[in-house]
């Protein structure tokens, strides 16, 4: 017994030493197969080591706590030296060799005072029934062949040694306290047995303290979060459940927690930013757009160093947030929109035919009118002819003032009724016309032309174009380049004075010029 107690004492204080296949037994069943020898204690006085062995089936209520059962098949041999003989009492009969063969049974309590480590100590103690049949040398049964039964209470202790999270090899002492007629000879307080075994322990199932995944999350925390405690990453954004929940604060069953289009775990460890906010620079791009649609930096408000914001260049701006001067110009972007109101994405916001900063630097035009003085060239124009685009002196005085988008009415334009033919006194406006579009090369015009409501409208839309084509073929023959001119028959649709009258006809029969570039 003292021997028991020191086995006991010496693994309920092995050192327990992380491994890293921490194991817990609540939650999970453990079945086990031991085998070893025993050592039977009675009222011979030789004791014999015989074989035996168990099977235990048992479940883990708590984390330091399992309740289970035990059974096997044990071998008992003791031998009496001399020849004991009894004539009367109880005892009668001679007695020099026993043996048992045993079915013992018992439910059982164990207690793991170090759960969670490799090598897990623990102890146990129970109470069952053992049943048995004795033989003496001969392989006689005494008295006779049948089994006889014992009250048995079993106590131990052991270490299990985990190969991994499944299978734990076992090591074991154990101590089985009987009644006094198990070697049918009653003489002392109680039969007893001692046995050592090893074996193996296999576990199924997992525990709520258990991390089969290995993500820092406890089976039972997984359960509670709805994350997959066999799959260290849920939901397979590169990032494990647990730095998801107590690391990043990030949503472990969500790819992309904060829906930017960019997967946690490519924000954390690719590009560098929050998988918490769509927008982590606060630039008004989502850190999606930034990286897989406009290459910007989204740890960078302003990618470029042009001083707007990659948001605004974007989306209000329209210009290049990668580029400092989108359009080439020479103007910065954050120069054009906030010094000089001019078009970022434009080189010539006005169209003259100079460059914004060739304008504002070079020749202090204004980069907003393509005729600066108002005198009717445009600046291109003058620049190029030597004349001062800060004047209007110099600028030629029998014209008209062509500019984008704008219509211009050929006042002094006049045909006859259904006439396609231009008269003399319609000279001199068309040579305003000329000399506009001389001043301005880089414009387009369309030509359109009008009739009034006198005629039938198809009539109407055919004379209508005849007369803008007399007025191309006119400043063509002049020196215009005809792709610069088109033309277009309106008939007698929007009329600008009405037809009740032969004025208001004779102003509706007009030539118009469209501006269109």
């Amino acid at each position: 017994m003292k021997r028991l107690t020191v086995v006991a004492l010496v693994l309920c204080s092995s050192v327990c030493i992380e491994l890293g296949i921490a194991q817990n037994t609540q939650g999970k069943w453990a079945l086990g197969f031991h085998g070893g020898v025993n050592l039977w204690f009675n009222d011979f006085n030789k004791r014999l080591i015989s074989p035996g062995g168990e099977f235990m089936l048992r479940y883990g209520i708590h984390r330091y706590v399992s309740l289970g059962i035990t059974g096997g098949y044990e071998v008992f041999k003791s031998q009496q030296d001399p020849l004991l003989v009894f004539t009367s009492g109880s005892n009668v009969g001679s007695y020099d060799y026993f043996r048992l063969d045993a079915i013992p049974a018992a439910f059982q309590v164990w207690v793991h005072p170090a759960p969670g480590h490799r090598v897990s100590p623990y102890l146990y103690a129970g109470i069952g029934d053992m049943f048995y049949k004795r033989k003496d040398y001969a392989n006689n049964f005494v008295p006779q062949d049948k089994y006889y039964s014992t009250i048995m209470v079993p106590v131990g202790a052991g270490i299990e040694i985990f190969v991994n999270k499944k299978l734990a090899v076992v090591l074991e002492a154990g101590y089985r306290i009987m009644n006094d007629k198990t070697d049918n000879y009653i003489f002392n307080n109680g039969d007893s047995w001692a046995t050592g075994k090893a074996g193996i322990n296999i576990f199924l199932g997992s525990g709520d303290a258990d991390d089969d995944d290995n993500d820092d999350l406890t089976n039972g925390d997984e359960r509670k979060l709805g994350t997959n405690p066999e799959n260290a990453d849920s939901d397979g954004d590169g990032l494990k459940d647990g730095e998801e929940v107590k690391r990043y604060k990030t949503n472990p069953l969500q790819k992309d927690t904060d829906g930017d289009a960019l997967s946690d775990g490519d924000e954390v460890f690719t590009y560098k930013t929050d998988p918490t906010k769509s927008d982590t620079d606060g630039d008004g791009l989502s850190d999606g757009d930034e990286v897989l649609k406009y290459h910007t930096d989204p740890l960078k408000l302003d990618t470029d160093g042009d001083g707007l914001t990659d948001g605004d260049e974007v989306l209000k701006y329209h210009s290049d947030p990668l580029k400092v001067d989108t359009d080439g110009d020479g103007l910065s972007d954050w120069d054009e929109v906030k010094t000089y109101n001019t078009d970022p994405a434009k080189a010539d916001t006005d169209g003259d035919g100079l460059n914004d900063s060739d304008e504002i630097k070079k020749y202090r035009t204004n980069a907003l009118k393509p005729d600066t003085d108002g005198g009717g060239v445009n600046d291109a124009a003058e620049v190029q002819r030597g004349t001062n685009p800060l004047s209007p002196k110099d600028d030629l005085k029998d014209t008209i003032i062509l500019e984008r988008g704008k219509t211009v009415i050929l006042e002094g334009v006049n045909f006859a009724s259904g006439s396609s033919t231009l008269g003399s006194s319609s000279e001199k406006t068309l040579d305003k016309a000329y000399n506009a579009l001389i001043a301005n090369p880089g414009i387009v015009v369309e030509i359109a032309g009008y009739t009034d409501n006198v005629g039938k409208p198809d009539a109407n839309d055919n004379l209508s174009a005849r007369r803008a084509q007399s007025v191309k073929a006119w400043l063509v023959k002049k020196g215009i380049p005809a792709n610069r001119l088109t033309t277009v028959g309106k008939g007698m649709r929007d009329p600008i004075a009405p037809n009740d009258s032969p004025d208001g006809r004779a102003q509706n029969r007009r030539i118009e010029f469209h501006v269109m570039k």
